[in-house]
């Protein structure tokens, strides 16, 4: 299982298409097309947004799952895009459960950034919430609904008047006829991908196969976990894999928490490790850092150990992949963040404080540590023949130090976009393992 341990960003397309060679199948169990899941395939750059990693590999299927809320005109262009490429190598199965983002929503989306003022949340406009309060609320719209036109048109006219508001405050809806039809045309493509997907994936856990679960977005983006509002509208931590995805809640041999080897946030929210100076601007471009769904310059900072702490905690994490060690690469020194000072003064080491305006007072407590050489290609060819002996002693230092202070071992590194830029720490690598500290409540 694949968790963002972040805000998301840290690299999860990456470290799912590269353990997708040892998979059977692959399933992203929440979010739509506001994520963006960047792949380096050969020299080639693809950006997949609704479609799980792994259909970049052959005899791996890939599901996108109940979980999901997808945008049916979006999903058709993006399997026309890699059918025409030729990258379309895996089977792709959409689960009839999943809700359907229509135009509608994606009006809605705008118009609540706008009516928020000065405090927007920072969503990528694509109708990712207003699709999922439709769903709590019983309005929404399914893939299983492609299939019965009369039905669609009647559930699109109820869910229409709910809608009206937006358009007394200026603003044109699309008819319900013009929905129906944009609907009906992308079903005519999608009608062969979409069916149940729980049994598909039953069955496969009956025969042994290997299952992947791919999560969009990250820890501290969970809309009950992460740094409300500033969050996304689903489950993005452990829970939310099971719910979407329909396989039943048995311990994972695996959760592998996906982490930058610094910190980034796109759109707005608290911060703590944010650099706002020469180094974070640095980071940003050594790093390439810009929102893959929105172009969006990402925010940099220094890794920061109590969301770490956290995220393996909240989702039993067995071990984490550390991700673009070469962006640091060639700093004299780097810093880690350890704890927080809270706005009394009091120190949280384990427990973000709940509230987005506390968050953004505490003060970070910052461990110094040395940097590592600057990750040329002949360092990285060296890795590439020799494996995790030939990483730098003081990168090693940093990855150890990270796995003792979250007592999670560190067992995955990326160090370039390639798929062949990335190596396998042994098991038994020693990370001492510290212990929690006991939570304190009204910390936060």
């Amino acid at each position: 299982m694949i968790i963002g341990a972040q805000f998301g960003d840290e690299g999860k397309g990456k470290i799912t298409d590269y353990l997708s060679a040892a998979a059977n199948w692959v399933v992203r169990f929440q979010g739509g097309p506001n994520a963006g899941h960047t792949l380096v395939v050969d020299g080639r750059r693809i950006v997949l947004h609704q479609v799980p990693s792994s259909i970049l590999r052959e005899r791996c299927a890939a599901v996108s799952g109940p979980g999901m809320v997808i945008s049916p005109t979006d999903m058709v262009e993006e399997i026309r895009q890699l059918g025409e490429a030729g990258i379309l190598r895996g089977s792709l199965h959409i689960s009839e459960r999943a809700h359907l983002i229509l135009p509608w929503h994606r009006m809605e989306d705008a118009w609540e950034e706008e009516m928020r003022g000065g405090q927007p949340t920072g969503t990528t406009m694509r109708g990712i919430g207003p699709t999922y309060r439709d769903r709590v609320g019983r309005w929404g719209l399914r893939m299983a609904d492609l299939s019965r036109p009369r039905l669609l048109k009647e559930k699109l006219e109820r869910l229409y008047a709910t809608k009206t508001h937006i358009e007394k405050k200026g603003r044109t809806l699309a008819s319900v006829g013009d929905v129906a039809d944009e609907l009906t045309a992308a079903s005519e493509v999608l009608a062969p991908y979409i069916r149940p997907t729980e049994p598909l994936l039953w069955k496969a856990l009956d025969r042994g196969e290997n299952i992947l679960l791919e999560g969009a977005q990250g820890t501290f983006l969970d809309i009950d976990f992460g740094s409300y509002p500033f969050t996304t509208s689903s489950h993005t931590v452990l829970a939310g894999a099971f719910s979407g995805s329909g396989i039943p809640p048995h311990t994972p041999e695996e959760v592998i928490g996906i982490t930058k080897s610094y910190t980034t946030r796109v759109g707005n929210g608290p911060f703590p490790t944010e650099l706002t100076d020469e180094i974070g601007e640095r980071i940003r471009e050594k790093g390439g850092e810009k929102g893959s769904t929105t172009g969006r310059a990402r925010r940099c900072g220094w890794l920061d150990l109590v969301m770490l702490r956290y995220s393996s905690r909240i989702n039993s994490l067995s071990s984490f992949a550390v991700t673009k060690v070469d962006v640091l690469g060639g700093e004299e020194s780097v810093k880690v963040c350890v704890g927080y000072k809270g706005k009394d003064g009091a120190a949280i080491e384990d427990y973000p404080p709940t509230l987005a305006e506390d968050m953004a007072l505490v003060e970070p407590i910052y461990e110094v540590r040395p940097g590592w050489p600057e990750f040329t290609q002949q360092l990285k060819e060296k890795i590439r023949e020799e494996g995790w002996q030939a990483i730098p002693a003081e990168l090693g230092s940093y990855l150890a130090f990270v796995s003792q202070e979250t007592g999670t071992p560190v067992r995955l590194v990326s160090f370039g976009p390639d798929r062949e830029d990335t190596v396998l720490l042994p098991p038994a690598l020693p990370h001492g393992g510290r212990p929690l500290s006991e939570w304190k409540g009204g910390s936060a």
